[in-house]
């Protein structure tokens, strides 16, 4: 796999492995799950951390982060289900980690939802902890 910055070529291979990965993107009830809303906001701001995975010629993976001078964040990590498991999402999350340690990121935050349980030993292998912190949200017009 080689990793590199998204491509506005990559938008369609990007939205369709992320329907695949993420199934609430389907859910026309949350339009703030839209794929394409996500790629937009994502060139409009810090577009260099937006990174896609590439095997021969076909995006298999996807991952995003953003550092604003105090804290990291991951968003999007994703790899084809074919294909999971065979650290291919590890090699990913690296990239991220030395993107945002060069950039002088002292430490990386990342969400999952609640209900995936399985991606919390995933996670956990690769060296994060859960922070003894409420996640708090306010969705804005």
């Amino acid at each position: 796999m080689i990793i590199r910055t998204f491509d506005a070529g990559d938008h369609d291979a990007v939205i369709a492995l992320w329907r695949d990965v993420f199934p609430e993107y389907a859910d026309a009830s949350r339009p703030q799950r839209d794929p394409a809303l996500s790629i937009a906001n994502k060139m409009k701001m810090q577009p260099e951390l937006f990174f896609v995975g590439v095997m021969d010629d076909e995006v298999i993976g996807t991952v995003m982060c953003g550092y604003d001078g105090h804290r990291g964040w991951v968003y999007s990590l994703a790899v084809a289900p074919a294909l999971q498991g065979r650290g291919f999402g590890s090699a990913l999350m690296r990239h991220v980690e030395d993107t945002l340690a060069t950039l002088g990121c002292p430490k990386v935050n990342l969400q999952i939802m609640s209900f995936k349980t399985e991606l919390r030993g995933f996670y956990e292998k690769l060296g994060y902890r859960m922070d003894e912190v409420v996640s708090l949200g306010k969705r804005l017009a």
